[in-house]
């Protein structure tokens, strides 16, 4: 009786200690002003998630106007080869998905579009769609309203006839943000972008299912603190997005990247090498573990992007410069869509298991299909910190050369 009774108490206290985590608000304030459980490396809270942006300041820039320092639309469609493909995502649904509620993203859409003389993307034309995940209207934060503008913002950017779902979590707990995972997929996304992160935890492998959907891609941002590896990101069912800074000669043309000191990458501390990774042959990896992250765009805020935020951040609305890994992850989620509107064309299915063929690709024509980033640190711990040629453990196999790549995932 004795023994029962222990083994009832332990199940109590398991599930009241798994209730806790999955339900404990998050915040995505910065700093954090409470000592909140963390990851056995106590890098982060396991379970806080945050939005990866920052935001560059331009003192010669006026909010008025779309900062003079930040990239346009047609810079990055031209600088990683997006111009040299017809397609632009026709038929295609990207999701998104963030915490609380953005009550003023469609209009700001609409500044953004009219700004720079993108297609308009409204509820009415059906190209932009919100939805509660939980089906009730959420808070707002203003963290996360620039979040929710630049992800909608930039993938529309990129891809402009695919459709965009957004789906708002009600709060920052992993529980709400990964059920909201679920509803962009219900909803019909074909690829799904999620701009935030936590430090890993003992627990999720156990939630790596949320990422296994035949024809749906998802994509997560890799951190914008440095060195160490953040969840959903670490997930092998995951393209994990680090970060660059792109550098463009005088005619906009694509000149060189190197690997942006934020960006989030290294050895996972709980995911096993995925076979992906094995064939491929990414080195430096002695206890045979994940690598992150997997591939990477331009992020550094210093080259970041024009965003339109009239929610308002810090006490200020309007244009904003805006970088970090978060910028890329959108955007290549884009690059994903623009790939399956091609194969419906061509009568083939949605990519699956898409980092299994981001790694082929490579192993065939690293140098054909992406830009090699072989410079830049993200921290001092030697090879796992240092760009390299082929795979390295801060810009992954590195940045598209969109013309080559998406004609090839195309045509696999």
């Amino acid at each position: 009786m004795q023994s029962e009774g222990r083994r009832n108490s332990a199940r109590i206290t398991m599930i009241l200690a798994m209730s806790l985590f999955f339900c404990q608000p998050l915040f995505a304030q910065r700093p954090l002003s409470l000592r909140l459980q963390t990851s056995e490396d106590n890098r982060e809270p396991i379970s806080f998630m945050r939005p990866h942006y920052v935001i560059h300041t331009d003192p010669e820039s006026s909010l008025a106007g779309p900062p003079s320092s930040a990239y346009k639309p047609s810079q990055m469609r031209h600088a990683y080869g997006f111009d040299q493909i017809t397609n632009q995502g026709s038929g295609q649904v990207v999701g998104i998905v963030d915490a609380y509620d953005d009550p003023n993203i469609e209009s700001d859409l609409g500044v953004f579009n009219r700004q720079f003389g993108l297609p308009a993307c409204t509820s009415s034309n059906g190209c932009f769609r919100k939805v509660y995940a939980n089906g009730r209207k959420s808070a707002t934060n203003a963290n996360w309203e620039i979040e929710i503008a630049l992800d909608v913002e930039w993938a529309h950017a990129i891809a402009p006839q695919a459709k965009i779902v957004l789906v708002e979590s009600a709060t920052i707990s992993l529980a709400d943000l990964l059920a909201a995972v679920d509803v962009a997929v219900r909803k019909g996304a074909s690829v799904v972008s999620m701009s935030w992160t936590a430090g890993e935890f003992s627990g999720e492998l156990r939630l790596d299912n949320h990422f296994v959907t035949t024809g749906v891609t998802f994509l997560a941002a890799s951190g914008d603190t440095g060195t160490g590896v953040a969840y959903p990101a670490a997930s092998p069912y995951v393209v994990g997005v680090g970060g660059t800074a792109l550098h463009l000669d005088a005619s906009g043309n694509y000149q060189s990247e190197t690997a942006w000191s934020g960006s989030g990458g290294g050895l996972s501390v709980y995911e096993h090498q995925p076979l992906f990774q094995a064939l491929f042959g990414i080195g430096s990896n002695p206890r045979g573990v994940r690598g992150a992250p997997d591939v990477s765009y331009n992020a550094s805020p210093g080259t970041g992007y024009a965003v339109y935020d009239s929610f308002g951040f810090s006490g200020a609305s309007g244009w904003f410069h805006v970088g970090g890994t978060s910028a890329g992850t959108p955007q290549w989620a884009a690059l994903v869509a623009i790939v399956n509107s091609m194969r419906v064309a061509s009568r083939k299915s949605h990519l699956s298991s898409t980092n299994n063929s981001l790694y082929v690709l490579a192993k065939k024509s690293l140098a054909t299909e992406f830009n090699p980033v072989t410079q830049g640190t993200n921290g001092s711990c030697g090879v796992w910190c240092t760009a390299a040629p082929g795979y390295d453990y801060i810009t992954g196999l590195g940045s598209p050369n969109a013309s080559s790549l998406i004609s090839a995932l195309a045509a696999q």
